[in-house]
């Protein structure tokens, strides 16, 4: 192996599978432009360079390698200066424009700062990358000067940049010339794949090239030269023939395409407010980016750096969010993991017939099993908000079909939650993991010590989670609905029965009429986690509790204690394990704020929800891009400052992204009856920061309506104007 230059971290694992991050990799002290593209990602700091000034979570990566681990642009053996640096609207492109520092050529001659203009200009496209560096001479005079681009790629597995240490690495190779003239690095790992990433210049650097490549300049005044290197991600034996990939124009007129088929499939949103709409934009751009097209249909891979790759609890909840906008991710996702279902009992995997997969994960480690991760299915909710889905596309869109198509699916996801998800018989799905290098905890709040008693210590196995019992109840009733229109009443009846005992059990054994919410979880013993929670929250989204409780439960969450200003936090200030710079005890999360909002809508609770939605809606506005990311720290809103962000969070993330959608669905209320074709918006309101919206492509079946809600009076009541109507669709507001 050779180490020369290696930059992998040397630090210990954090503990827990899902926050195992290094200090180093700090993304909230210079909030990183990234891209994406299917199974890669492109990480860089504003420079458009990557790990320049010391080990970090940066560089190219694809199906879960890192290809690239060392991109840095010199001008004369000195670092530009940084004028800016943005990914597009659309994240398509990133460009960065620099100059020069005073630079001294000679004894007697030096280049002033601000002569020179440096721009460059990154695609990503799947597993291929295309720079293109434009220097421009603006001076008077000719100049003489240099240009060096270093590389270096370590081939680290993502769970090694995430602090993860190997006992053993494969093969890396002193990087060797290309057969096109260009540069090669490779790495024969473990599991005997060779990964190579290679490199072409144009023009080509002088000599021969290596890591460090250099193009002398001799620019007259006022001219320029440009120089395109593209990056190829490569797996397996070496092709015969080199395949050329597209140039950098026709790269990146391919992506927008894709961006532009997207945004057609799903509601456009404009409002009267600027800022708002700058979110929800953005948040629409991520969501783009972070789509992959599958053999399925679009699916959401979960967020950058961590985790992108395909996730089940993810993913189902991203497309929860965005349903009344764009059913077809939804359809992606539904058939995707239809696909993925387990049909074994694997207790490496924590597989079990009908389970719905956890993560999936194309690395070196996951195919030598050092992480159990390769086809992973350690969640206890993914299964039951697989059918939670199911069921609000069909109420959302009609398609029938589909449901037919996955029906098999969905009959085993009911089966495994009956016979395997219910471990002892009592109606409660609970986990306990089989796998020794599995997730401990298996809800969507999986590390390590997300899940304890008030008096601090950690519940012991099998745990049963609230907001799991939430989507099983609705998993069963909803299947009880499904069944019945497919005509296989003695299901329908049955699985309606199981809903309704499922529910009067978790009434009795999670309820705290004292803390005025539902307990955490059960432990193994059956004793409640008697902690404020926010998991509790997301029984308002299934319509678990009766309409007294789900008030006390919102009440609750919005009391000082759990709603810091920004939003809910996932564990109330005072609880024994409460930390606000915790992944999960005391943070807040933009999408299980999302969930709550569509909840608190569901019981009408306008007021608490008006209150959440500003908080949402402000953090947004805080944060750099308006981009919402994974999670932030829960501390007490101070005024003049914004949320406290969380070193390692994920930027983009895709449920947060989704939390705009979550939001405006839940101010607006959008319903769909495609039995009737028609288009309900149920109580509306706009706030005081949102005076119209408009929105338009807003799809029922091959119909679709555009139109304008406006805020008419001080309680945020709206009125609603059809602007336009394409097929056969009613849209009415009911107040």
């Amino acid at each position: 192996m050779d180490d020369e230059g290696s930059d992998l971290p040397r630090v210990d694992e954090d503990s827990g599978w899902t926050v195992a991050a290094t200090a180093a990799t700090a993304l909230a002290l210079y909030r990183p432009r990234t891209l994406k593209n299917g199974s890669s990602f492109l990480v860089l700091d504003h420079f458009g360079d990557a790990q320049a000034m010391g080990a970090t979570a940066e560089g190219l990566f694809h199906e879960d390698t890192r290809f690239l681990s060392r991109l840095s642009l010199r001008i004369a053996g000195l670092r530009p200066l940084l004028l800016s640096s943005a990914v597009s609207a659309d994240n398509t492109v990133l460009t960065v424009n620099m100059t020069n520092p005073d630079i001294s050529l000679s004894p007697d001659r030096k280049l002033m700062r601000d002569t020179l203009h440096v721009e460059r200009q990154m695609v990503l496209g799947h597993g291929v990358v295309r720079e293109r560096i434009t220097v421009h001479n603006f001076g008077d005079l000719p100049l003489s000067t240099e240009i060096c681009l270093t590389f270096a790629a370590d081939f680290a597995d993502i769970f090694e940049v995430r602090g993860q240490q190997r006992p053993k690495r494969g093969d890396r190779r002193r990087p060797v010339g290309g057969r096109d003239g260009g540069l090669v690095f490779s790495y024969l790992g473990l599991d005997a794949v060779e990964r190579r990433t290679r490199l072409h210049f144009d023009p080509p650097p002088v000599g021969v090239p290596g890591r460090d490549n250099r193009w002398p300049l001799e620019l007259p005044p006022k001219a320029y030269r440009v120089i395109e290197v593209t990056i190829t991600c490569e797996s397996g034996p070496e092709p015969a023939d080199l395949p050329s990939p597209p140039g950098f124009d026709g790269l990146l007129a391919s992506i927008r395409a894709w961006s532009r088929e997207r945004g057609e499939q799903r509601a456009q949103v404009t409002s009267s407010n600027q800022a708002f709409d700058d979110w929800f934009k953005r948040s629409e751009a991520d969501l783009t980016m972070l789509t992959t097209q599958t053999e399925s249909g679009p699916f959401p891979y979960a967020g950058i750096p961590w985790f992108s790759c395909p996730f089940g609890r993810d993913s189902l909840i991203t497309a929860l969010q965005c349903l009344w906008a764009d059913p077809e991710l939804a359809r992606g996702v539904l058939r995707y993991h239809a696909k993925l279902q387990a049909t074994a009992i694997d207790p490496a995997r924590d597989a079990e017939p009908g389970k719905i997969l956890h993560e999936s994960r194309n690395g070196e480690m996951a195919a030598l099993r050092e992480v159990p991760f390769g086809r992973y299915y350690g969640s206890a909710d993914s299964t039951p908000l697989y059918v939670v889905l199911a069921t609000q596309y069909a109420d959302r869109t009609g398609d029938w079909a589909l449901i037919r198509e996955i029906w098999p699916n969905i009959v085993a996801a009911l089966r495994w939650i009956e016979r395997h998800g219910d471990i002892d018989g009592d109606l409660l799905l609970e986990y306990d993991r089989q796998s020794v290098n599995g997730l401990v905890n298996q809800g969507w709040k999986d590390s390590w010590d997300s899940v304890f008693h008030d008096d601090g210590r950690l519940a012991e196995a099998p745990i049963a989670l609230i907001e799991v019992q939430a989507y099983a109840e609705a998993a069963w009733r909803g299947a009880g609905r499904m069944a019945k229109v497919l005509g296989h009443e003695d299901q329908a009846a049955l699985w309606t029965d199981r809903a309704d005992a499922l529910r009067d059990r978790v009434e009795e054994a999670f309820w705290c009429e004292d803390l005025s919410t539902y307990a955490l979880a059960l432990d193994g013993e059956k004793r409640p986690c008697r902690i404020r929670s926010s998991n509790a929250g997301h029984t308002l989204l299934t319509g678990l509790p009766s309409p007294e409780r789900a008030r006390r439960v919102a009440q609750t969450l919005m009391a000082p204690e759990s709603f810091c200003g920004w939003g809910i936090r996932t564990v109330a200030e005072g609880e024994s394990r409460y930390n606000p710079m915790s992944y999960h005890n005391g943070s807040v999360w933009p999408h299980d704020n999302g969930l709550i909002a569509l909840g608190m809508k569901r019981y009408g609770l306008n007021t608490q929800l008006e209150r959440l939605l500003t908080g949402l809606y402000d953090s947004a506005l805080a944060v750099d891009m308006r981009r919402l990311p994974e999670l932030f720290c829960g501390f007490p809103r101070r005024v003049g400052e914004g949320p406290i962000a969380y070193p390692v969070a994920c930027l983009p993330q895709a449920w947060a992204a989704a939390t705009a959608y979550a939001t405006l669905g839940a101010m607006l209320g959008v319903s769909f009856r495609p039995e009737d074709s028609s288009i309900r918006f149920i109580r509306p309101f706009l706030p005081p920061w949102l005076e119209e919206l408009r929105i338009e492509n807003l799809r029922l079946g091959t119909s679709t309506a555009d139109v304008r809600l406006r805020r008419h009076d001080e309680d945020g009541g709206v009125s609603l104007n059809l602007l336009r109507r394409r097929g056969q669709v009613e849209v009415a507001v009911i107040t």
